[in-house]
């Protein structure tokens, strides 16, 4: 579904992504690790049309060269950015309408809005809400619904469980292994390396923005670099 060849990111003289290849297949969940600044985070922004890139990166085999935001978004990529980046002066309601706005008409944004409640009881209660006013756990169910709402093929999660509590952490894994069974495809950055590595089928170790360590999620497991740095071994 989704093919990185070759990923440049810069920042001025800063080289945040340096020639990475990645792959992704249909109803995959694939698991972008590495330590922070090791451009998991700049990866997805180019993905997703918010950085400037060079390489290629194909959609369904198409170039994602040149187009817009919006654009990505209608071919069916969607975004659940790190720190939630919730609207938290609108209500629940409006963050989750304004989440399907590019291509749904007002009666399908309202029937996809109560599906999202529905699936979310928490959003129900709290539909006339202002956001801002959640937990953070709320908050990043609202960010998966809002990126739901677009009826994403692929969704990108940028640090989904960052400064939860580990019930909710718990929570939001359990989510994402569904979101895969229903067959939306994944690409997750996530520090919880131990977590992401158990519910994802392959995996990625990023460092000073190049693949250190890929592979199905046992090999990367089982490699040397990820026992130490990672799981404590």
């Amino acid at each position: 579904m989704l093919d990185v060849t070759a990923l440049q990111v810069r920042y001025g003289a800063i080289e945040a992504v340096c020639g990475l290849d990645l792959r992704v297949g249909k109803s995959e969940i694939v698991a972008l690790l590495g330590a922070n600044g090791a451009g998991k985070s700049s990866t997805l922004a180019a993905i997703s049309g918010l950085a400037s890139w060079a390489g290629d990166i194909l959609f369904e085999d198409e170039s994602l060269k040149g187009r817009s935001p919006e654009a990505i978004t209608r071919m069916g990529i969607g975004l659940v950015p790190e720190g939630r980046r919730i609207f938290a002066g609108l209500t629940v309601a409006e963050n989750l309408l304004l989440g399907g706005a590019v291509h749904a008409s007002p009666v399908e944004l309202r029937r996809r809005a109560a599906q999202m409640q529905e699936r979310f009881p928490v959003l129900a209660e709290r539909r006339n809400q202002k956001a801002g006013l959640m937990s953070g756990g709320e908050q990043q169910m609202l960010a998966i619904a809002r990126a739901l709402m677009a009826q994403p093929k692929l969704l990108l999660m940028d640090e989904p469980s960052l400064g939860l509590a580990p019930q909710v952490v718990e929570t939001v894994f359990d989510l994402i292994g569904s979101l895969r069974d229903e067959g939306i495809t994944i690409l997750l950055v996530e520090q919880n390396v131990p977590m992401s590595l158990d519910i994802a089928d392959h995996a990625l170790v990023l460092a000073q923005g190049r693949a250190s360590v890929h592979g199905t999620t046992a090999e990367v497991a089982g490699s040397d670099a990820v026992q130490s740095a990672y799981l404590g071994h």
